[in-house]
C-alpha cells in the first residue's frame, strides 16, 4: 500500500482506505467475516508515504510554503500518515511496516532542482535530507507510542530505515557498489519522471549499475538492497 499524504492527481490516503474496505466487504462475501478477519490479521501492511509530499507538495510547489512552515508541514504529514496507521487498525491490520523517508537531498530531482550547479555540482544537499531526518524521528515516536498503546491487540508496528539502507547505498557503504549515484538511469537522469519515462526513453546499459531508475525512484537492484537489509525486521513483524 503506497500512500501519498497530500499530493495531487494520485490516489490519496483517504481513498486508499475506502477502497481497502471495499476489499474487505468482497472477501468476506467469498470466505466468510471470520476467515477474513484472520486474514487481515496476518497479512503484512507496507506504508510508503511522505516523499512526494516534501519533494514536490512542499519544495517545488510554491503553495504549501505559503501556508505552512517546514515544522508545521512536517506536523501536517505526520498527523496524516499515524491516523492512517490507526485506520488500518481499526481495520483489523496488526502487522504493519511503515517505510521512513529517504535521503531526500540525494534524489536526482533534488540536487537538479536545488544544486549550485546542476551539471558540476552533484553531491547530495543536506538541508533537504535533514527535513527527512526529523521527520523520520518524530514518526519512530509516535508509532512507539502507537505500538504500547495497542501492543495488547498483538500489533506489531515498525518503522524501517530506508534513510540509513539509501545513504549507505549512495555513500558506497557495504557490499552494494554502484557506478552512477546522482542521476537516474531514465533520460538525462536530471529531472524524468513518471510519463518522461516511458518505453520510447533512452535509458542507461545496465540500470543495476544505478542507484535511481529516475530521478525520483529508486531501481530494482537498489529495492532488492534496501529488502535485504530490512530482512530482520521483516521476518519479526510476520512471525508467527
Amino acid at each position: 500500500m503506497v500512500s501519498h499524504v497530500l499530493k495531487q492527481n494520485v490516489v490519496d490516503i483517504p481513498k486508499q482506505l475506502e477502497y481497502f474496505k471495499e476489499y474487505k466487504k468482497r472477501l468476506e462475501s467469498a470466505i466468510g467475516k471470520k476467515r477474513t478477519e484472520n486474514h487481515i490479521k496476518k497479512a503484512l501492511f507496507i506504508v510508503s508515504a511522505g516523499t512526494n509530499d516534501f519533494v514536490i507538495n512542499y519544495f517545488t510547489l510554491p503553495i504549501r510554503r505559503k501556508t505552512y512552515s517546514i515544522s508545521g508541514y512536517q506536523q501536517l504529514i505526520l498527523q496524516t500518515a499515524t491516523q492512517f496507521v490507526q485506520d488500518l487498525f481499526e481495520q483489523g491490520a496488526r502487522r504493519i511496516l511503515f517505510g521512513a523517508l529517504p535521503p531526500m537531498g540525494c534524489l536526482p530531482v533534488v540536487i537538479t532542482l536545488f544544486s549550485n550547479h546542476a551539471i558540476s555540482e552533484r553531491g547530495c544537499i543536506d538541508y533537504f535530507s535533514s527535513v527527512g531526518r526529523q521527520f523520520n524521528q518524530m514518526l519512530q515516536n509516535e508509532l512507539n507510542l502507537m505500538q504500547i498503546r495497542l501492543a495488547d491487540h498483538g500489533v506489531r508496528i515498525y518503522l524501517t530505515d530506508t534513510y540509513g539502507a539509501m545513504t549507505d547505498m549512495i555513500q558506497g557503504l557495504g557490499r552494494s557498489a554502484f557506478d552512477e549515484v546522482s542521476l537516474g538511469c531514465c533520460g538525462t537522469g536530471y529531472m524524468e519522471t513518471a510519463v518522461l519515462c516511458n518505453p520510447k526513453s533512452f535509458l542507461c546499459p545496465d540500470a543495476s549499475k544505478y542507484v535511481f531508475w529516475d530521478s525520483i525512484h529508486p531501481t530494482e537492484q537498489t529495492y532488492s538492497n534496501v529488502f535485504k537489509s530490512l530482512r530482520p525486521i521483516v521476518d519479526a513483524v510476520i512471525r508467527d
